[in-house]
């Protein structure tokens, strides 16, 4: 990405939230506001779920995202503050992360493929315990696994579902994935693996017509999977801008001492 200058042109986009939209409005008419395929820098107003779709929709411009937080949750977001915007995005840092590439086939064999930034998660559909079997790189790790369902995350998807899942939190730069069971019924005691990001990932539903489960990357689902694929999309590079100290690494460093 080129480097910003002290006043880069601005796209602003807002989540539905009322304080969302006020805040759009004010910021536009303070800083004026250029078409995203003009703009150097897009800003996102709502909270992490807005990042998130922000990103998915603009990953094939490659286009780095501001936010702020405007939203319920802002882990991915910045402060939000008015004044001295242009300054804070010329001086941020950048937060560079790969998504996951989920291929899920259902019980018709039909193909769904989808991008995830921050995990694929594998979720039991009924009151039945799902099944499923691992294998990483063709080698099958664990031929059952009974649980509410799995996950498998980003670094940067590490401290969201993954961390209510006792999943670990792993630094954006250790070039690792994690794969976190969710609510493990046997083995009871297994509580995941580290993997590195190369790896290639299936799971298998054992029972699937007994025990349907649905996949899910982000925010798009599949229900009535039989099958799921994921790998790390290297090709793939999404940038956010965080502010000057501030950064995705510090806050997934400092998450790891929290009490």
């Amino acid at each position: 990405m080129q480097a910003l200058g002290e006043n880069p042109r601005l796209a602003f986009t807002a989540s539905d939230r009322p304080e969302a939209q006020e805040a759009r409005a004010r910021l536009e008419t303070q800083y004026g506001h250029v078409d995203e395929a003009d703009a150097q820098v897009i800003v996102a107003l709502g909270g992490d779920g807005f990042m998130l779709e922000t990103l998915h929709r603009t990953l094939a411009t490659g286009k780095p995202i501001y936010g702020m937080n405007r939203g319920s949750v802002g882990f991915l977001m910045n402060d939000y503050a008015e004044d001295n915007l242009p300054q804070r995005i010329a001086g941020a840092e950048r937060a560079v992360i790969h998504p996951l590439a989920m291929t899920a086939v259902d019980r018709t064999r039909t193909n769904h493929r989808a991008l995830a930034i921050n995990e694929v998660s594998l979720l039991r559909q009924t009151r039945q315990t799902a099944k499923l079997r691992v294998s990483i790189d063709g080698k099958v790790r664990m031929e059952e696994l009974v649980c509410d369902g799995a996950l498998l995350c980003t670094p940067a998807g590490s401290t969201a579902y993954n961390l209510s899942a006792h999943g670990p939190i792993i630094p954006l730069n250790a070039q690792a994935l994690a794969l976190t069971p969710i609510s493990a019924f046997r083995p009871r005691r297994w509580r995941g693996a580290l993997l590195p990001h190369t790896a290639r990932v299936t799971f298998e539903v054992l029972e699937a017509d007994k025990r349907p489960v649905s996949a899910v990357a982000d925010n798009f689902e599949v229900r009535n999977i039989v099958e799921v694929h994921i790998s790390e999309a290297r090709d793939i590079a999404l940038c956010m801008l965080f502010d000057a100290g501030r950064s995705l690494e510090e806050r997934v460093l400092t998450e790891q001492f929290s009490v």
